[in-house]
């Protein structure tokens, strides 16, 4: 489930612009540093969450499955630590301050098994790429290029609906269980995403207005609709009840 697609004819201001031309603007570019920083943590914490939740497979075929989409994630990972480094950024430093409420997270939503590994990944990812999917279109053409590209889907989402779906029409209680640990995820991701925000400066400044053209509280409000909404419709690709 993808956010929503802006045209290119559409992009005006700072996301009409280039990263060569938008990063003379230094808030513009702390704001990007932390944006890149926040998601290149997210795409290691993803693959080592993968990796481990591989163990919970209960078939060989399902850990394969997953050890590929963990090094799906690891790529991408690879992905944004360099461009850190292309831009003169040292990316342990830029993920630091990410890595405690992400971190927290994931402690707080550990798995008990399988299934809610599954929910977890397919549901706890979307929402965050929705996040990000909307930040980007306020990027510069070269950010917003490749925050789409490390965003792209590994292959989990379909691998999820499919697994959890099954589960339910085996054994329709299933679906009560994992129904609330996906409401419990909702807010827990959303919870986090408002953390990490309201503590770095620069990127809730390219939130609300300043760096960002166009983004007033008003479509903060929106946005956040939108990612509920996206949230709602995947619920129901899993046989579940938002």
């Amino acid at each position: 489930m993808k956010g929503r697609a802006v045209p290119e004819s559409e992009y005006s201001g700072i996301a009409a612009q280039d990263w060569a031309q938008a990063s003379a603007d230094p808030q513009y570019r702390a704001a990007v540093v932390d944006l890149l920083g926040a998601l290149a943590y997210g795409e290691l914490a993803a693959f080592e969450r993968l990796a481990e939740d591989a163990k919970l497979a209960p078939t060989l075929d399902d850990k394969a499955e997953l050890a590929k989409m963990a090094s799906a994630e690891f790529h991408h990972f690879e992905q944004l630590r360099d461009r850190l480094a292309a831009v003169g950024e040292e990316p342990t430093v830029a993920m630091a301050p990410f890595a405690a409420a992400l971190d927290e997270f994931h402690r707080q939503t550990a798995p008990s098994d399988w299934l809610e590994g599954l929910v977890k990944a397919y549901v706890g990812d979307s929402i965050a790429s929705d996040f990000y999917r909307e930040v980007a279109a306020r990027l510069d053409s070269d950010t917003r290029a490749l925050v789409l590209q490390v965003l792209d889907d590994t292959g989990h989402a379909t691998f999820a609906v499919e697994k959890v779906r099954a589960a339910i029409e085996s054994d329709p209680r299933v679906g009560g269980r994992l129904a609330l640990w996906a409401r419990r995820l909702m807010g827990e991701a959303l919870s986090q995403a408002q953390r990490v925000v309201a503590d770095r400066d620069a990127l809730s400044t390219m939130l609300v207005g300043g760096v960002a053209d166009g983004f007033d509280l008003a479509e903060v409000g929106r946005m956040f609709s939108r990612i509920t909404e996206a949230h709602t419709k995947r619920m129901a690709a899993l046989g579940l009840a938002a």
